[in-house]
C-alpha cells in the first residue's frame, strides 16, 4: 500500500493525498461506509459505487468470523469476491467488539479475549495471533492491530494498564503478520492503533508507540466517540496527530457527525468511519447540505418539495419530503433505503468538498462556515 501526500492547507493541518490499494485508489479525506457482515445496511453495491461514491467500505473481523464464518469466506477467495465489491475494504478486527460486548467477554492479558458469540452463545477465543489469521482469510486491503477499547469514563489506572496490553498485542500482531502471507495473491497493509483512553501523557506513549511500527501501512485512533465530550476528542486528534508520521494515513476510528469530520481534517485525519449516516438514516435523520432533518416531523407531511433541491443522490430529486415522511410513517422498507443512501452520499459529498478545498487553498476558509450550516436544524 502506497500514501502520497498531494497538498496541505496552509491554515491548519488539513490534508489532501492518495492510498494506493490492490483494489484501487483512494483520495483522501475520505468517509468509509460501515458494512459490518459485508454489506452496508439498506444499501446495494452499485449503489455504494454510482451513486454513493464511496471508494472504501469497512468491514467486522468479529462478524465475519461468525457469519458466515472463515470456510465460506476461504471458499468464495476473500470477501471483495463474496460480496462482489472489488474495491478496497479495510477489516475492523474486533477490539469495539471487546469494549461493547463487556457481558459477554473476558479479558486474558497474556492469552487474548475469550468471549460468547452474540449469536448462539457458543464460547471463542480472540488472540492477537487468530485475529491476525482470521483478517488475511477474510482477505480485505486494510487490516486492524487487535486491541482494547476502553470506556468513558475510565480510570488513569485501567486506561494504563489497558494501553499496555495493547501494545503487547501489537507486538504479536506484528509479529504474525509478518510470518504470515496474504492468500488471494495481493498484498495486505497492517493499521496500529493508538489508546490511552483521555489522558495525555498516555495518547502520546501510545502514539509514539504506534509510530515506530515500520511494517505498518498508516494508523489509526481509536477509544475516542466513545461518550467523552467532543472538545477531548478533539484536543486528543490534534495531540495524537502531532505525533504520527506524515508519510501514513491516519484513520479516526468510528467518528462521527458531520461537524466531528470536518474538525478531524483540520488536524491532520485521513480516514473516517461511522454507523451514523445508515443508523440515523433509518431512524428518520437526514444531512443535508443545508441542515439536519427530522423526516417524521409534522411539518413534511404537505411539502412536495425534492427532498433535497441540489442533493448528491438520485433519490434526493427522485422523491419528496412528503413521500418520504409517509414512508416512514408507514414502516416500510423503502424509506431506510432512501435515507441511507440519501445519507452516505452527504457524507462522501463532505468530505469530497473538504479535499477540493485543501488543494484549493481556503479549506480554514470554508471549514467554519460549512459547519454551521450543515449542523443547523431545519
Amino acid at each position: 500500500m502506497q500514501f502520497t501526500l498531494q497538498a496541505k492547507d496552509s491554515q491548519s493541518k488539513a490534508r489532501a493525498g492518495e492510498i494506493l490499494t490492490a483494489h484501487g485508489k483512494i483520495q483522501t479525506p475520505i468517509f468509509m461506509p460501515v458494512g459490518t457482515v459485508g454489506s452496508v445496511k439498506a444499501v446495494q453495491i452499485p449503489d455504494l459505487i454510482e451513486d454513493v461514491k464511496a471508494q472504501i467500505i469497512l468491514g467486522n473481523t468479529y462478524h465475519l468470523y461468525l457469519r458466515p464464518g472463515l470456510e465460506v469466506l476461504r471458499a468464495a477467495g476473500g470477501i471483495q469476491k463474496f460480496n462482489a465489491w472489488n474495491r478496497p475494504m479495510l477489516t475492523d478486527s474486533g477490539g469495539f467488539q471487546v469494549y461493547s460486548l463487556s457481558g459477554t467477554r473476558k479479558i486474558h492479558a497474556e492469552e487474548g479475549v475469550e468471549f460468547r458469540s452474540h449469536i448462539d452463545g457458543s464460547k471463542h477465543l480472540f488472540t492477537p495471533e487468530k485475529v491476525m489469521d482470521i483478517e488475511r482469510c477474510i482477505g480485505a486491503d486494510i487490516m486492524m492491530a487487535f486491541d482494547e477499547c476502553t470506556p468513558y469514563p475510565c480510570e488513569y489506572g485501567y486506561a494504563r494498564k489497558s494501553m499496555e496490553m495493547t501494545h503487547a498485542w501489537l507486538d504479536r500482531c506484528v509479529k504474525r503478520f509478518c510470518e504470515t502471507e496474504p492468500l488471494y495473491g495481493y498484498e495486505q497493509a497492517l493499521f496500529p492503533i493508538v489508546q490511552g483512553s483521555v489522558y495525555k501523557d498516555l495518547r502520546k506513549i501510545s502514539a509514539e508507540k504506534i509510530a515506530s511500527v515500520e511494517v505498518s501501512g498508516g494508523c489509526a485512533i481509536g477509544g475516542l466517540s466513545v461518550g467523552e465530550p467532543k472538545e477531548i476528542m478533539y484536543e486528543l486528534t490534534e495531540l495524537v496527530c502531532d505525533i504520527l508520521p506524515t508519510d501514513k494515513p491516519r484513520y479516526l476510528m468510528g467518528v462521527g457527525t458531520p461537524e466531528n469530520i470536518l474538525e478531524g481534517i483540520s488536524q491532520g485525519v485521513d480516514m473516517f468511519d461511522c454507523v451514523m449516516p445508515t443508523r440515523n438514516g433509518r431512524n428518520a435523520m437526514l444531512f443535508t447540505k443545508n441542515g439536519i432533518m427530522n423526516m417524521k416531523n409534522k411539518k413534511w407531511a404537505d411539502d412536495f418539495s425534492p427532498i433535497e433541491e441540489d442533493g448528491a443522490s438520485y433519490v434526493d430529486t427522485l422523491y419528496t419530503k412528503a413521500y418520504l415522511r409517509h414512508l416512514f410513517h408507514a414502516q416500510e422498507y423503502l424509506a431506510a433505503m432512501v435515507a441511507s443512501l440519501h445519507n452516505l452520499a452527504f457524507y462522501l459529498w463532505l468530505v469530497g468538498e473538504a479535499r477540493k478545498h485543501i488543494i484549493a487553498g481556503d479549506f480554514s476558509t470554508w471549514k467554519p462556515m460549512m459547519v454551521k450550516r450543515v449542523m443547523q436544524r431545519l
